[in-house]
């Protein structure tokens, strides 16, 4: 399964720094995940400040 970014995102990019897969882009003030191309690695979620990256 894919993660998704909730809204409790700060738009911070921590998450697209540390994704091998390349899949999450800057979304309307949000970050948002290619779920086509997440490898549901979990690296986002281990950096992201506020725990917005969750497993669908």
């Amino acid at each position: 399964m894919a993660y998704v970014i909730n809204d409790d995102c700060i738009a911070c990019g921590a998450c697209a720094a540390e994704c091998p897969c390349e899949c999450i882009s800057e979304g309307d003030g949000k970050y948002v995940i290619d779920a086509d191309v997440c490898a549901d690695c979990g690296s986002c979620a281990a950096v992201c400040p506020v725990d917005a990256p969750q497993a669908e």
